[in-house]
């Protein structure tokens, strides 16, 4: 029986929230919200709420242990390091992947980790690629925009041309989309339950109808919370791609095709929402996600639905596809 891995879980420190609370203003503060929490803004609405569990590694793995998860391949969250000047972002992405690694070293049965690079400088970024994949990292996180940049920026293709050259795994995770205050998200906190699904959805079908996946032929996408609403509107991307010519300029083939080149986790709490990811990506591109410690996330809950899919799709999602992907 495959162990059952987590790609989809976060940790911060409190070097890194003390930077971001130092130089993520005017547009990053943090401030209370509805319920007593410590939340970070961006342009006044909600978006990210840290919590005690993102800051103990020996509490991570007491969860871990009761929720029957064997490896947990963590990332920092949203905003990660797009904030403050270049010598701010290097430092932050450095405090994080240092942690990370050293969390590694701790727990080495137990603990993989996606490595943070300050994107908005990419010769930076690429230094602190090089000097992460080598204290460990099994990968990189990048959120589905960059300050506002889309990820086919032509600014970040050395980026991608080196990420793709390891063959390393890619989390995009979504963060508050381009607009938030203009859409007034900060009612209700709608970043978290629409904003984010919006924010990868678009990302990745940018980055589809842009030829991103011709390009990098060995890159493999993780799109979070289940793809965002791709399973659901893959049909519609496939009629506009049709009928609308600006959608077939870069491609050659539907978008759904696109799609069973990339990988999704089961952060989808439906089960009906879980099948239609599994037929959208197909069963060796699911991957078992927790969102884990979020206020939302729900490890055993995430793997309850994965434990329900059909013999011969379980084991898969459960773990044999993250084993193989992140060669664990």
């Amino acid at each position: 029986m495959s162990p059952v891995i987590d790609v989809h879980t976060h940790m911060l420190n409190n070097a890194w929230f003390d930077l971001l609370k130092k130089h993520g203003k005017p547009r990053y503060t943090v401030k209370l919200v509805t319920g007593g929490l410590e939340a970070i803004h961006l342009d006044g609405a909600a978006f990210m709420t840290p919590v005690p569990e993102m800051f103990d590694y020996e509490l991570r793995i007491r969860n871990m242990n009761k929720a029957k998860i064997d490896i947990s391949v963590v990332s920092l969250t949203c905003p990660n390091v797009y904030w403050g000047d270049a010598e701010v972002s290097l430092k932050a992405a450095r405090i994080m992947n240092d942690d990370m690694a050293k969390a590694q070293r701790a727990y080495p049965s137990r603990i993989r980790w996606f490595a943070s690079l300050p994107w908005q400088f990419p010769d930076l970024a690429l230094k602190e690629l090089k000097r992460a994949t080598k204290a460990g990292a099994v990968g990189v996180m990048v959120l589905a925009n960059i300050n506002g940049e889309h990820l086919t920026n032509p600014r970040f293709a050395p980026i991608w041309k080196a990420i793709d050259k390891l063959a390393l795994p890619v989390l995009i995770h979504p963060t508050a989309p381009p607009g938030v205050a203009n859409m007034q998200m900060n009612e209700f906190q709608l970043t978290a339950s629409l904003g984010f699904t919006f924010d990868t959805s678009l990302a990745v079908s940018r980055m589809i109808y842009d030829g991103f996946f011709d390009r990098h032929l060995d890159l493999k996408i993780i799109a979070s919370h289940g793809g965002g609403t791709l399973p659901f509107l893959a049909g519609r991307l496939d009629q506009c791609y049709d009928h609308i010519p600006a959608c077939r300029v870069n491609i050659k083939e539907r978008p759904s095709q696109h799609l069973r080149n990339v990988y999704c986790d089961s952060v989808v709490f439906r089960q009906d929402a879980l099948n239609m990811a599994v037929g959208c990506f197909g069963t060796n591109n699911v991957l078992y996600g927790s969102d884990y410690p979020h206020t939302i996330g729900d490890p055993i809950g995430c793997l309850a639905l994965v434990d329900a899919l059909p013999d011969g799709v379980r084991e898969k999602v459960r773990g044999g596809n993250a084993q193989r992907i992140f060669n664990l």
